[in-house]
């Protein structure tokens, strides 16, 4: 959509704050907090506007154009609202700074997403009128049902999979605490059913189907319904194929079951050099960061293709290297050519994504390749190289 010009955003501010436009004198106080609300009622955009909704910062409740110092950290901070982990899934959106009658104001631009419900905070929130607000189980059905043509594959419900396929205890007390903040789940006093409908884990009420993502984070058996989602782990004693195989496993189980042994096994293979003699304190050197291994590992989980394959993803140790392949290439604006660029992300897989971050595995989106460069440095590694193609992602990460 083309920017706004200078009298369309005075026009805006002349009608007052509405169903999509909100206000904000500065970002003191709770109004990150609340700018963020704002974010994800517009991209649920429960009125059908089907346009963008604006945040204008340096504006107050009265109209007025109070104006604001916009600095590139300001501009940061709130474009790093897309990708702090707090709205998920991830928004749509731009931040710009304009100039309205001599006095800067922060314009954000937020687009209607594809894949509603949008949560922030573990709570759907909604517009009516000029109030933000929380959905009402109704409201999230019928933002649901706009969804319901725009399903990425691991929000698709899995015909052979049922109620009786999940761990409902798990979801219970592991998952839903985690999701939703206590005040909507008293609030709601929703059915076990509405709320696995509400997270993504079932179709929906009356189609009781678990969905990819059920089966993937509370399945009893995952790999009875998707068999490639597992981690083909082996530790080879060598430098190249053909040496000897010493450690192999199939790691399987939910992706946070999988994780968690994948740990275990990163933990046992990591070689530890302890130097006593270099200073009076022991010094300790791991052959590799596990930050960084991990990173590349929740990566892959994350981003795989989860359709249409039964390829697992590999993690290969070798004595002088580790390679991480992991199925299915670069999706959406992530290209063969721009892969692993700060800056440069998308999801084939959204709501995996946000249950990922539900349960802690991720902190913030879009930072996890570049984090794991960070940590390698850090520790004296060699820079990663990535072997990317249509169908595949390798990582190759060199010991020290």
């Amino acid at each position: 959509m083309p920017d706004l010009t200078d009298e369309q955003l005075l026009q805006i501010i002349a009608k007052g704050e509405s169903d999509r436009v909100e206000f904000k004198e500065s970002l003191s106080g709770d109004a990150p907090k609340r700018i963020r609300e704002a974010i994800c009622a517009f991209a649920n955009d429960l009125p059908n506007h089907r346009q963008p909704g604006y945040v204008l910062v340096g504006v107050n409740d009265n109209r007025g154009i109070t104006g604001v110092e916009v600095t590139d950290n300001m501009l940061r901070q709130l474009a790093d609202m897309k990708f702090d982990g707090n709205i998920i899934p991830l928004p749509s959106m731009t931040v710009h700074r304009r100039v309205l009658e001599g006095k800067e104001i922060a314009l954000i631009t937020v687009q209607v997403s594809d894949s509603p419900p949008v949560r922030c905070y573990g709570n759907t929130m909604i517009r009516i009128g000029s109030r933000r607000g929380f959905a009402t189980l109704q409201d999230e059905r019928i933002l649901k049902e706009k969804a319901r043509w725009n399903r990425s594959f691991d929000i698709q419900p899995i015909p052979i999979a049922g109620l009786a396929d999940l761990d409902l205890i798990k979801f219970r007390y592991e998952y839903l605490v985690r999701a939703f903040s206590r005040e909507v789940l008293d609030y709601n006093e929703r059915s076990l059913e509405a709320q696995l409908a509400a997270t993504n884990m079932i179709a929906s009420v009356d189609e009781p189907i678990a969905t990819v993502l059920g089966v993937l984070t509370i399945g009893k058996n995952p790999q009875d319904f998707l068999p490639g989602a597992y981690i083909q782990f082996l530790r080879i004693d060598g430098n190249e194929w053909g040496e000897e195989v010493i450690d192999s496993e199939m790691i399987g189980g939910t992706f946070s079951d999988m994780l968690r042994r994948l740990d275990e096994k990163l933990l046992g293979n990591n070689h530890v050099a302890i130097d006593f003699l270099s200073d009076s304190v022991e010094r300790r050197t791991e052959t590799y960061p596990l930050e960084a291994i991990r990173q590349f590992a929740y990566n892959a989980v994350m981003h795989r293709n989860y359709e249409g394959t039964n390829s697992p993803i590999r993690i290969y140790w070798f004595n002088d290297h580790i390679e991480v392949i992991s199925p299915g290439g670069p999706f959406g604006e992530v290209t063969i050519e721009n892969f692993g660029k700060s800056g440069i992300t998308d999801y084939r897989n959204l709501s995996l994504a946000g249950a990922m971050k539900t349960l802690g595995f991720v902190q913030g989106f879009g930072v996890g390749i570049s984090a794991a460069k960070k940590r390698l440095q850090e520790a004296g590694n060699p820079e990663p190289i990535f072997d990317v193609s249509s169908n595949f992602v390798i990582v190759h990460i060199r010991a020290r």
